[in-house]
């Protein structure tokens, strides 16, 4: 009784393993089968951590080429006059710490050698813009003309007018002309062209002067259309800044602005990792077979040793560890081919995409620690269900029917 409650002979167990793990002439077929699991679960873990970090890369590259349209945060008044000098002041009090860039935004027509564009064009104060708009930063020229604009290289190959030409831009205001009305139009200096690598926003979306607005539109110095906020942790402070700024203003975060998108991103990564994860189930599969396999054709050993004092745990231990052995193998081979995969992928250009559809030229690759984690996770679990049956199988034989049947 005392032998059968013992712990199992660890180096007992450990010989076994080693003599299973050798190629067997007389069954090959085994050695064949744990091959294909080892390459199997190696292929798969290799997979999901490319097609994982593909993803996750994909995600935030998105999320970075979104922010410039889509600020972390932005101040919206719901009557005039809500968002003011007063508000912003108030909100530099209390949130030092934050960047903002106060706006004017109105729809404009732009027109040069016949070619006609309809634009967003909002009013900046350049230097607050530029600490916030990494885009805008690098496109802003030197100019000290209020009647100034930086446009992308998309409307700026459209209007053939590069940096240095002027545009016209047509106002949907009116203004009086002889005994009738036309639209408000002026010539503005291209100051700077920027390349946000999404095309319809380098078509769609210019950025001028605050004078600008408050010369031609009489926008009034001091109340504005808008306030960009720029913070590190806009999830967190967005609470914060709802309960300072009055019931007139509303304030949104860049992912209610693009929630249906980044959750159907989201849902597609979860779909494509348990997808990916039947690779590695199906790769399981072939360890149940090779232990069952095993158990099999080495049921004669497995009831001498149990006559000659071996207990139910050790022979349990024997082919539970045996299929672990095989499981581990392949989870630290497919880690260094996914490590080794990956670092092909960021260091050569080995799959170029276009980048005006794809926002980036490059294919990006960042898997997480907390992905690579739940791969490994998912994968342990597997093998470790994997090698049970067989394991408990193998412990479950009788040695007295095993060699009165020899």
């Amino acid at each position: 009784m005392s032998k059968t409650l013992s712990k199992p002979n660890k180096t007992f167990v450990r010989h076994i393993i080693k003599h299973y793990l050798k190629y067997d002439k007389e069954n090959p077929f085994i050695f064949i089968s744990a091959i294909l699991a080892f390459l199997g679960i190696a292929t798969g873990v290799m997979v999901l951590m490319i097609a994982m970090g593909i993803m996750n890369g994909t995600q935030k590259e998105f999320s970075k080429k979104l922010f410039v349209m889509n600020y972390p945060l932005t101040l919206l008044p719901v009557e005039e006059n809500a968002i003011n000098d007063d508000l912003l002041k108030k909100l530099k009090e209390k949130f030092p710490h934050f960047k903002f860039s106060p706006y004017y935004t109105t729809q404009v027509i732009t027109k040069n050698e016949g070619a006609v564009q309809g634009s967003l064009l909002y009013g900046v104060d350049f230097d607050k813009e530029a600490q916030i708009n990494h885009i805008f930063a690098e496109a802003e020229g030197n100019s000290t003309n209020k009647f100034r604009v930086v446009v992308g290289d998309a409307l700026s190959y459209e209007m053939n007018a590069p940096k240095g030409d002027k545009v016209t831009l047509y106002f949907s205001e009116q203004q009086a002309v002889g005994f009738g009305t036309m639209p408000l139009q002026k010539r503005f200096l291209i100051d700077g062209v920027f390349d946000s690598g999404l095309k319809a926003y380098d078509k769609a979306i210019m950025y001028t002067s605050l004078e600008a607005f408050e010369k031609l539109l009489k926008r009034t110095d001091g109340i504005y259309d808008g306030l960009h906020i720029y913070t590190e942790d806009p999830m967190k402070e967005i609470e914060k800044i709802r309960k300072i700024v009055p019931e007139t203003v509303i304030v949104e975060g860049w992912w209610q602005q693009n929630g249906n998108f980044f959750a159907a991103m989201e849902m597609e990564k979860k779909a494509l990792f348990l997808v990916l994860l039947l690779i590695i189930l199906v790769a399981s599969l072939n360890i149940v077979s090779s232990l069952l396999m095993t158990v099999m054709s080495r049921r004669s050993e497995i009831a001498l040793m149990r006559t000659l004092g071996a207990t139910k745990a050790e022979i349990k231990s024997i082919f539970f560890r045996l299929g672990l052995v095989i499981g581990s193998a392949g989870i630290v081979a497919g880690t260094l081919l996914g490590g080794f995969g990956i670092w092909i992928l960021t260091t050569f250009d080995i799959i170029s995409m276009p980048a005006d559809v794809y926002g980036t030229s490059k294919l990006p690759v960042d898997l997480t620690m907390g992905d690579f984690g739940l791969i490994i996770l998912g994968t342990s679990v597997i093998i470790l269900l994997s090698a049970l049956y067989p394991a408990k199988k193998a412990s479950q034989t009788d040695p007295l029917t095993v060699l009165r049947n020899e």
